[in-house]
């Protein structure tokens, strides 16, 4: 296997990691914390909090120092940190203990997404595809965690569901530095350095004022996706409990619908990111706000399979849509300013999503699940006119570097 294709599967197991890892004390808590410790789910999932803060937040910094010292470097510090914080969880004692770790493990995994994507897309013309199977890894590692850390709950405690992918994570950034080492030592030496980026790396050269237009576009839109994906995402088995309950029978049902209905909808990340390479981003993007505007206009009122088939219909759209936006961040950025502009972009969708759960407990208690399908309707609007101010051709990322060689 080449380098690169060794360094394309470490970058996805990375994201995969990120995700799990971040995941498994919600189901250790629900599971089995709340006995050991005395105290209620409710009580524990505070706990929790610093972590996701963190999460966000510590995306930016991440992204910066990624910039000015070695986008490399940072992964092997991302692998290795991430486990270390891992092992400490498992071997905590108390509620306060395991926050301050889990506040650690959320500054390890900060560090994955803004500098895991600036090298996804480091050097490569067409990054669609890679960017979307690079989102499948992340939504396999979400599905996952509750699976693997129930297996290891009942196969050697809880604890063990934090050290068992520690270690893996750590095994991986031991790799990642072998195969990497060369570039490591070069202190991101294949990135461009301001002032000395290509032409390509913003295609024509466009004026400030263009650069800012597109950001402005690419934020508004990261806001506005970032709220209707994290409403539907967690609201996706209460309206299917709702409007197919009858069908489904049973509570386990239900959560297999739900599975389904992610699992299918995932595969548009796939559809999409193929999409990215072949035709204009806005085209696209125009493509996915508009599946989501129609299907949320129709579902209201529905129930059965009908309802079913449009819930589908709606997160083909939601899911779809995720790629995208890194996408355009490859195009538009520079390549020395990308992992810190990848890494304010997810600073926003975090405090985005922090707001989208009072927000869809309001609109449920008061109006119910038709006006949030209306509100989301008209979101996915706001998103589809903004979209059309984007550029039908979009700058073109720099040329693909040459590794170093070992």
């Amino acid at each position: 296997m080449s380098r690169e294709r060794i360094h394309f599967a470490l970058i996805n197991a990375g994201h995969f990691l990120d995700h799990l890892t971040t995941l498994v004390f919600a189901t250790a808590a629900a599971l089995v914390l709340s006995r050991e410790w005395g105290l209620s789910y409710a009580e524990l999932i505070p706990y929790a909090t610093p972590g996701f803060v963190a999460f966000g937040v510590f995306s930016l910094p991440a992204g910066w120092l990624a910039d000015r010292w070695s986008r490399e470097g940072m992964m092997v510090v991302f692998f290795v940190g991430l486990g270390l914080a891992c092992i400490g969880t498992a071997f905590a004692n108390s509620p306060f203990q395991i926050g301050v770790c889990l506040f650690l493990l959320g500054i390890f995994a900060a560090i994955y997404h803004p500098v895991g994507l600036a090298l996804l897309v480091q050097g490569r013309p067409k990054a669609g595809m890679a960017i979307a199977v690079n989102g499948v890894y992340g939504n396999l590692g979400v599905g996952s965690a509750a699976l693997l850390t129930g297996y290891f709950i009942d196969n050697g405690g809880w604890r063990v569901a934090f050290i068992v992918p520690g270690i893996v994570s750590i095994l991986c950034g031991l790799v990642y530095l072998a195969v990497m080492r060369p570039e490591i030592a070069a202190r991101n030496a294949l990135a461009p350095k301001t002032g000395g980026g290509t032409a390509a790396d913003l295609g024509a050269s466009p004026g400030r004022a263009a650069i800012l237009k597109l950001s402005a576009i690419i934020f508004f839109t990261t806001a506005i996706s970032g709220l209707i994906f994290q409403s539907v995402s967690f609201a996706l088995p209460k309206i299917l409990e709702e409007r197919v309950g009858a069908l489904a029978g049973s509570a386990t049902n239900i959560g297999w619908l739900a599975f389904l209905v992610f699992a299918f909808a995932s595969l548009a990340q796939l559809v999409c990111g193929r999409a990215l390479d072949r035709y204009p981003p806005r085209n696209v993007f125009m493509t996915t706000a508009g599946i989501q505007c129609f299907f949320f206009a129709i579902m209201p009122g529905l129930t059965g399979w009908a309802a079913l088939a449009i819930s589908l219909g709606f997160m083909i759209g939601v899911f779809g849509q995720v790629p995208i936006i890194d996408f355009l961040i490859g195009r538009m950025a520079k390549s020395e300013l990308r992992a810190q502009i990848y890494g304010a972009r997810y600073v926003l969708s975090f405090l985005v999503i922090a707001a989208a759960l009072p927000l869809l407990s309001w609109i449920y208690d008061t109006w119910g699940f038709d006006r949030l399908f209306v509100s989301m309707m008209s979101g996915a609007g706001l998103i589809f006119l903004a979209v059309m101010l984007l550029p039908g051709r979009m700058p073109q990322a720099e040329p693909k570097p040459v590794m170093a060689k070992a």
